[in-house]
């Protein structure tokens, strides 16, 4: 029986799709489903897919539902312990999958681990080596733009990120899915964070690489569709996961994470859509959408807190 399943969330992915998937096709590990979830495409990527690649399973939706609902079907369609995630704009090396799997089935209170992501264009660099999230409310990529032989060492990290990573497929029944109120941006953190206060670990997996492109659905690194949601989800996921006292404790340092933000998004011509997914953050936050505490988990927000000090000092120093 397979141990693990590749599934793949695809809009419009036509001129990514052969080079990611041909690279699953020369992996060491063998015999692993791979499936693909097509979030209403229009430029024919889909039926692509079903004709060149039949050993891929496809999953069609008729309009563009976001990440979260893509992969969450497909989490859902697997059969298998373990579900690795990957963006259509990716490239794996041969011994990718090997890797991940080996390194999560070795930690058993592991829910998640990073690959080494590189830039397709300059595989030297790194695009992400795992993901930190910080006392400031930002969520930030480790390693980005640096040479990528100076990460070669594993190591815990706050979440993984969700474009190339191996999860843990029984602890999605704990915690739940990917949350479908993100639609896009910070949900990997946001499930990594859960993840976190039920005691589990992530980790980064320096020997799983793989090249990727980057802002391939959403078109480029800033524009207002990202700029909106990404506001937006960064107030979600703080409500959602912090306990009022933790909110009120890092109340001085996110007032000045958000001004900061807003200070840059200003000057790049994005305030109006910053502000307004601010906006509809806060109208998110209901009380049926915040993780509910648990005297036992306070071990685990304690961590988490040291870690959200540290995580500050390691941006700010970046």
């Amino acid at each position: 029986m397979a141990e693990v399943t590749v599934v793949i969330p695809n809009y419009n992915g036509m001129s990514f799709l052969a080079a990611c998937l041909d690279s699953l096709r020369t992996q060491t590990l063998r015999d692993f489903p791979v499936i693909l979830i097509d979030n209403g495409s229009d430029d024919g990527s889909a039926d692509f897919v079903e004709e060149r690649y039949p050993e891929v399973v496809l999953r069609r939706f008729d309009t563009n539902r976001g990440f979260c609902v893509a992969v969450n079907e497909g989490i859902r369609m697997a059969q298998t312990p373990y579900v690795i995630l990957l963006n259509n704009d990716t490239v794996c090396d041969p011994t990718f999958a090997e890797a991940l799997v080996h390194a999560i089935a070795a930690r058993p209170k592991c829910f998640s681990c990073a690959s080494r992501m590189v830039k397709m264009s300059e595989p030297e660099y790194l695009d992400n080596a795992g993901d930190y999230y910080c006392a400031l409310g930002w969520a930030f990529a480790r390693g980005k733009g640096k040479p990528a032989e100076d990460y070669r060492t594993k190591r815990a990290i706050f979440s993984a990120c969700a474009g190339a990573a191996i999860y843990r497929r029984a602890v999605f029944d704990e915690i739940g899915l990917f949350d479908e109120e993100h639609f896009a941006y910070l949900e990997d953190v946001d499930i990594a964070y859960r993840a976190r206060i039920a005691g589990y670990r992530n980790y980064y997996i320096p020997e799983a690489i793989v090249r990727h492109v980057g802002s391939a659905t959403s078109g480029s690194i800033y524009n207002e569709f990202k700029t909106r949601y990404s506001s937006r989800n960064s107030i979600y996921l703080i409500y959602k996961n912090m306990p009022l006292p933790q909110i009120i404790l890092n109340l001085p340092f996110l007032t000045v994470g958000f001004l900061v933000k807003m200070i840059f998004f200003a000057r790049r011509g994005y305030l109006k859509e910053y502000a307004a997914g601010l906006g509809k953050g806060f109208r998110l936050c209901h009380r049926d959408k915040k993780v509910p505490f648990h005297g036992k988990n306070l071990p685990h927000y304690l961590r988490i807190q040291w870690e959200l000090w540290i995580n500050m000092f390691r941006r700010l120093g970046a």
